[in-house]
C-alpha cells in the first residue's frame, strides 16, 4: 500500500491538496499529516475531510522545519505504519485524479526493479495564474542522467512527484541540507542504488510555485547557497562515478563556480577540481580552470 506523507505548516492551499487526494480514483493509500507546530491550525479544515479521506494527523509540539526541514520529514515518515511505498507531498502541491491508480497500474513494472518512481509534473505558478508545460521523462532512466537533465535546465524536479520505497529511505535517509534544498536530488541518487528510476507519464503531480513557499521566496538565498555548496561538494566527492565523462567535467567545473561564488575556492578545493579534471583527461578544461583560479587569487590579493 502507498503512504502519502504531508509535512504540514501552511494552510493557504492545504484544502486544495486534500481535495486532490479525495478525488483519487483509486483509494488504496493512507495519508499521514504531521503539523510542524504551525501557527495556522489545520484542524477545522481536517474536520471537513472526516469520512472522506483515510488519514492520520499528529500535531508536534516543537517546530523543526525552521531548524531542519529534513528532520521534520523524518518524524512525519515515522508516523507511517505498514505501507512500503512513500510519497512526501507538499502542503500546497496537488495530484491529478489518476496518480494513485497509475501507480498501481504500473506496479508490476515497478516491483523488484526500482526503488524510485517519478510522475510527470507541471508547475502551477499560482501568483501569475499560469502553468508550465507537462514535464515527462524516459520510462527507465539512471538517476544521474535525470539529475544532469535538471542541471542543464532541460527538465524540472520537485520532491512531491516522487514515490520511493521505505526500505531505500531507511537505508540512506535525507541529507540534512539547509531548507532541505537539494536534499531530494541527493536522495534519488542514493535511494536508487544500482537501479534506474521508473517514470509514469500518464499522471501528473502539480508543484505550486508561489511567494509563499521555499522555492519562491527570496529572503533565504544565503541558506540556499550554503545548501548548494554542500550538495555539490558531496556530489563531486562521493557520486561522480555515476556520471559520464562529459557530465563529470561539467559538474566539476560547476563545483568550482559554486566555490568561487561563495568564497570557498581555496587551494584545497581548487587542487581537487584540477586533479579530477586531469584524471578525466580534460586537460584543456583543467588548464583553463587553473588560470581562472590563479587570476581570482591574484585579484583578491590586489584588493
Amino acid at each position: 500500500m502507498l503512504a502519502i506523507v504531508i509535512p504540514y505548516y501552511k494552510s493557504r492551499f492545504f484544502k486544495s491538496t486534500l481535495d486532490s487526494l479525495v478525488n483519487q480514483t483509486d483509494k488504496r493509500f493512507k495519508v499521514y499529516i504531521g503539523n510542524d507546530a504551525s501557527p495556522e491550525d489545520p484542524e477545522q479544515i481536517l474536520k471537513t475531510f472526516d469520512g472522506k479521506l483515510n488519514f492520520e494527523y499528529q500535531k508536534f509540539r516543537k517546530n523543526l522545519g525552521s531548524i531542519s526541514l529534513t528532520k521534520q520529514w523524518k518524524r512525519c515518515i515515522g508516523m507511517v505504519e505498514d505501507e512500503s511505498w512513500l510519497m512526501i507531498l507538499g502542503d500546497d502541491d496537488y495530484l491529478a485524479d489518476n496518480v494513485v491508480s497509475s501507480f498501481y497500474k504500473h506496479f508490476d513494472c515497478i516491483k523488484n526493479k526500482t526503488q524510485v518512481v517519478r510522475f510527470a509534473s507541471r508547475i502551477d505558478r499560482y501568483d501569475m495564474g499560469i502553468f508550465s508545460i507537462t514535464y515527462t521523462h524516459p520510462k527507465w532512466e539512471k538517476a544521474s542522467t535525470g539529475f544532469y537533465r535538471k542541471y542543464k535546465h532541460e527538465t524540472m524536479s520537485s520532491l512531491s512527484e516522487y514515490v520511493f520505497s521505505k526500505s531505500s529511505y531507511k537505508r540512506y535517509g535525507f541529507c540534512d541540507f539547509p531548507l532541505a534544498w537539494y536534499a531530494d536530488d541527493m536522495a534519488w541518487l542514493e535511494f536508487t542504488g544500482e537501479q534506474p528510476i521508473y517514470s509514469i507519464n500518464d499522471a501528473v503531480v502539480y508543484f505550486r510555485y508561489s511567494n509563499n513557499n521555499i522555492s519562491g521566496k527570496t529572503d533565504n538565498l544565503k541558506l540556499k547557497e550554503k545548501a548548494e555548496y554542500l550538495f555539490y561538494n558531496k556530489l563531486v566527492n562521493e557520486k561522480l562515478h555515476l556520471f559520464s565523462k562529459k557530465q563529470k567535467n561539467d559538474l566539476l567545473l560547476n563545483f568550482g563556480e559554486v566555490c568561487k561564488k561563495q568564497n570557498k575556492l581555496d587551494f584545497k578545493n581548487s587542487l581537487f577540481v584540477f586533479k579530477k579534471l586531469v584524471a578525466q583527461g580534460a586537460l584543456v578544461s583543467a588548464l583553463k580552470f587553473g588560470r581562472r583560479f590563479y587570476r581570482a587569487k591574484k585579484k583578491s590579493h590586489a584588493n
